[in-house]
């Protein structure tokens, strides 16, 4: 289906009386675009053919239907992932379609859940330094990457470019930043055994967790 019919079905279903986030599932499972640019703005919905960022095409989506959705519930799905009705993981899916729910795991795991993990060693690293007494550094960051990849960054960011036959950019744009966690997280599964893996990506999901904890339980 054209995009501009999606669209055009995801208006009609919210003045039918859909439910927003029921229609806007709907046009992403039918989406069909893994990128495209809008007034000078590249939209990257598919990041290295694998990982599906669905959130990016919700914002491009609903800026399709300004006004047609409570301005509070749109700023808390694109900010905070938050949508305001619960949605089962079966329904989730089957809106989304199997590939495009498998990108969206692909996209979890791969940049949200190493987000995660990056941080929580971060934090250990700045955490261990201070109980010997040394000032917190920018080193930490560094630390962090050495520990989990076995490189520096920059030589991590020197491989990510020429493996995707890129020039080297002196700052990653968001997209960029995106693609390099998911890049680091395949080569992470590739490169380490499986229990290593597994407690890795613990480690990343109790982090991620504690940060959407609300701060009156913790």
């Amino acid at each position: 289906m054209a995009c501009h019919d999606v669209v055009d079905r995801f208006r009609s279903s919210l003045a039918e009386g859909k439910t927003w986030p029921t229609a806007l599932l709907t046009a992403v499972g039918m989406w069909g675009l893994p990128h495209e640019e809008i007034d000078g703005r590249r939209y990257q919905y598919l990041l290295l053919g694998e990982a599906f960022d669905w959130l990016v095409l919700a914002e491009r989506l609903l800026n399709e239907v300004d006004g047609l959705v409570p301005q509070e519930e749109k700023e808390a799905l694109l900010f905070s992932d938050r949508l305001p009705q619960v949605l089962s993981e079966a329904d989730f899916r089957n809106l989304l379609g199997g590939d495009k729910y498998r990108g969206h795991l692909n996209f979890f795991y791969g940049v949200v859940v190493e987000e995660s993990l990056l941080l929580a060693v971060e934090e250990e690293v700045r955490k261990q330094r201070r109980s010997r007494g040394f000032a917190d550094s920018e080193q930490a960051v560094e630390q962090a990457y050495r520990r989990i990849y076995r490189e520096s960054r920059d030589a991590l960011l020197g491989a990510f470019w020429q493996e995707m036959s890129r020039p080297e950019s002196p700052a990653l744009t968001l997209t960029e930043l995106k693609e390099f966690t998911y890049w680091l997280f395949k080569r992470r599964l590739s490169s380490s055994d499986s229990s290593r893996v597994a407690s890795d990506t613990k480690k990343g999901l109790e982090r991620l967790m504690r940060m959407h904890r609300p701060s009156s339980s913790s």
